[in-house]
């Protein structure tokens, strides 16, 4: 028996106990005659205490074990004379009888410390390490945590957990997929699933009227701090059921992850905002509602003074930051750079500082009079000491512009607490978007959403205003998850696909089993999708997702730990009756 306790679990009362632990040297401190030592493991520490006067021989080998040895000891349990209130085992020690060094270990390249001094490449290199530091390893705690109670809550609502296939078609569609070729098909290939859509609706032809899987899913995407391209989905769905049926089913759901694993009660029903008003009001279809400080539109109110800028802009908007009229120059000027980066897109920045003595500074007051300024103001209802930061341009992207500008300004004024949480969910998305490069629609989900019933008869005149069942969950600016009403009806998925570009033979091609199944009885039906990752990391007030997966990938798809992708054999690509062809101009 290596261990009859771990490292986080003896207390005082365990005093005068003689016990064995196994774990990993944390730190040594030498003071004298005796050594201390912090043995780790996965629950906690312990403090050991060698001494030179009752034990030489131990004494010695302690001070010549570094760190992250792997050791076993066995000894009495004491009281400690220094107590350390920061650890659960904090009033005790053991005074060490015996020792036995299990492993050696080189020196890590970096300290194994909450407050490490790796950088982030130099730690996915070493990830097994990484994952022995305190803070990573309690994310992946509590991701179990999250998936273990969705499942035990689920479960308790009649759910299903069915797995489906990660060797599948390919769906160009959407985004592009990772492919797989096949060895015993020659010049065919699988793809790996962006989600289990087309299986999860074919669950319901089959009966199965509530299903659940907590599945692996893959996207051959540009990657960013809440992407990766294998991520973890949540995915869910139900039979016989309409929008407020699953709006109510996962809302149930987040409220038992709150008050289970962060012991946070939400008593209300989440707020709901159309998508229209979400990006009226705050230039995203993620609206982050933690603070107010909403867009207001001004084309009509600021049109004809003689500004080029917004005479001839489609859309004018503006936000107004309380308190910040005592921003300086420099402060307005950094948030001028900050809308003019690419990722933001904006030309310029205009203010309007509301002076505490009644009267307005603007970067425009050439062009517009104090009383003009003032009818501005009002539409905000500025107060004295507000700052008006207003954008112009092409509006949906002088909207999104806006929400980045808001987001900033409200990041400056720790307006975006980690601790607060405020859930909303965003509804009647639009069911297509048009491309002006393809000259055509896209689905703003997928082909199978459901058109809102009384916008049907808009398919055929103007597809553009026709709204989709679909909805999207949203947590302090994060979209954790969205879903839709599926068409369940042969007929008006055919229509779908023709609105999409797609010929018969190609929509057969693609989805031919799917709508075969239709004709076999398909339930009405609808479900959703959460993202693991991004649940986990919001929960754990992370900024990034790579920390709570225990195997990330870098910004460029790597994984350094195991140096994958990597190139492979001849033979294999023989087998695989593959030639291997690299355009240049596609290397980055």
């Amino acid at each position: 028996m290596y261990r009859t306790h771990n490292c986080g679990e003896i207390r005082l009362s365990d005093a005068d106990k003689t016990v064995t632990l196994s774990g990993w040297v944390q730190r040594s401190r030498k003071m004298g005659g005796m050594t201390f030592v912090d043995i780790r493991d996965r629950y906690g520490f312990t403090q050991l205490v060698f001494n030179n006067e009752t034990n030489a021989e131990l004494f010695d080998i302690a001070n010549k074990m570094g760190r992250e040895y792997v050791i076993q000891i066995t000894g009495r349990v004491a009281e400690r004379s220094n107590k350390n209130a920061n650890i659960a085992t904090g009033e005790i020690e053991i005074i060490v009888e015996k020792l036995q060094i299990l492993n050696e270990a080189q020196t890590p390249p970096f300290t194994i410390e909450d407050n490490t001094d790796g950088g982030d490449e130099i730690r996915m290199k070493y990830r097994y390490l990484d994952l022995r530091r305190n803070n990573v390893r309690s994310n992946m705690m509590l991701r179990h945590q999250i998936a273990f109670e969705t499942r035990r809550y689920l479960d308790q609502l009649g759910f299903l957990e069915v797995e489906t296939p990660i060797l599948i078609g390919s769906t160009p569609e959407g985004a592009r997929d990772f492919v797989v070729p096949s060895r015993m098909n020659p010049g065919e290939f699988y793809a790996l699933p962006q989600s289990p859509q087309l299986f999860k609706q074919l669950l319901m032809v089959s009966g199965f009227d509530r299903y659940f899987q907590i599945a692996k899913c893959f996207r051959d995407e540009d990657l960013r701090a809440d992407r990766q391209p294998e991520f973890t989905q949540i995915d869910c769905e139900m039979s016989f059921v309409e929008q407020e049926d699953i709006l109510q089913t996962f809302e149930g759901m987040i409220k038992h992850l709150f008050r289970f694993v962060k012991n946070i009660d939400f008593n209300d029903n989440f707020p709901r905002i159309t998508w229209h008003d979400a990006m009226k009001y705050y230039g995203s279809d993620k609206p982050d509602i933690r603070f107010d400080m909403r867009l207001v539109e001004l084309k009509e109110t600021v049109t004809g003074n003689n500004f080029v800028i917004f005479d001839s802009a489609a859309y004018v908007g503006g936000i107004c930051a309380s308190g910040c009229g005592t921003y300086t120059r420099k402060q307005i000027d950094e948030l001028t750079d900050f809308v003019k980066r690419p990722q933001v897109g904006a030309n310029g920045l205009v203010y309007i500082r509301c002076e505490m003595d009644g009267t307005f500074k603007s970067s425009v007051d050439k062009y517009y009079s104090n009383s003009k300024l003032k009818s501005i103001a009002e539409l905000f209802n500025a107060k004295l000491g507000d700052l008006i930061l207003i954008l112009a341009g092409d509006k949906i992207k002088t909207q999104k512009a806006l929400c980045e500008l808001r987001l900033e300004v409200g990041e400056g004024l720790c307006l975006r607490d980690k601790n607060v949480y405020k859930p909303l969910w965003v509804v009647d998305f639009p069911l297509f978007e048009w491309d002006e490069e393809t000259r055509r629609y896209y689905a703003t989900h997928h082909p199978f959403t459901s058109p809102n019933l009384v916008d049907i008869p808009l398919l055929d005149t103007n597809p553009g205003l026709v709204r989709a069942t679909a909805y999207d969950m949203v947590i302090n600016g994060v979209e954790l998850g969205g879903g839709s009403i599926r068409i369940h009806d042969s007929n008006l998925q055919k229509r779908m696909f023709e609105l999409l570009g797609f010929t018969p033979e190609k929509a057969q091609a693609q989805f031919g089993f799917l709508m075969s199944a239709f004709q076999y009885g398909a339930p009405p039906h609808g479900g959703l999708a959460f993202g693991l990752d991004r649940l986990v990391s919001l929960f754990a007030g992370l900024d990034s997702i790579r920390d709570c997966i225990a195997f990330p990938k870098n910004n460029s798809g790597r994984d350094i730990m195991i140096d994958a992708p990597s190139k492979i054999d001849q033979m294999q690509l023989d087998e695989l009756n593959l030639v291997v062809k690299i355009n240049e101009s596609n290397i980055k």
